[in-house]
């Protein structure tokens, strides 16, 4: 799991924003390639080959990894390391084994989102915990220019942005706060 890129750069006076300019790395979305699905407001868990579940964890420069974490990448900008540490150790182990307990069966490995009403304060509105597998997330016909994306996020407070997915694995995304 690489962390996804941002489709337009960040203003480097407020990194909170973003400028009208493409990431370069991201192009292709506005070139109309790959497609656009809904970005989930939770936190991102994997299931792994082996049938292991980790969470994504990000660790701020200075300090300690967590034990058994996988280190992925590190932001060169925030100095921030992404990675997974195993789901047991997570702040969000209870909420995961209560989504898995709401829906028994196999899960295909992969990334999913975990949302639910003790994750990040529920902006999905959903009532119990749950895993939305982003292989299965809700497709999107969005506009593909600064403005457009601007006026649908905005229009759209329900949804917490976009990622759109290349066809050669490529990915990148945009959340209606870049534009707060």
């Amino acid at each position: 799991m690489r962390k996804i890129p941002t489709l337009f750069r960040r203003d480097p006076d407020d990194r909170r924003r973003v400028l009208s300019e493409a990431d370069p790395e991201c192009r292709w979305v506005l070139d109309g390639e790959g497609v656009a699905t809904r970005k989930y407001d939770g936190t991102c868990v994997l299931l792994d080959e082996n049938g292991d579940w980790w969470a994504r964890r990000e660790v701020k420069p200075g300090k300690a990894q967590p034990p058994d974490y996988r280190p992925i990448m590190t932001d060169e900008t925030t100095g921030k390391t992404v990675g997974w540490e195993p789901i047991a150790q997570s702040s969000f182990a209870a909420f995961h084994a209560e989504a898995l307990a709401a829906h028994p069966g196999e899960f295909p490995h992969g990334t999913y989102e975990l949302i639910g009403p003790k994750v990040n304060g529920n902006p999905e509105g959903v009532r119990g915990h749950e895993l939305v597998a982003h292989a299965d997330a809700e497709r999107l016909e969005v506009p593909r220019d600064v403005e457009g994306l601007r006026e649908w996020l905005l229009a759209h407070p329900a949804y917490e942005g976009v990622v759109w997915h290349h066809p050669d694995g490529r990915r990148a995304k945009l959340k209606r706060r870049d534009f707060a």
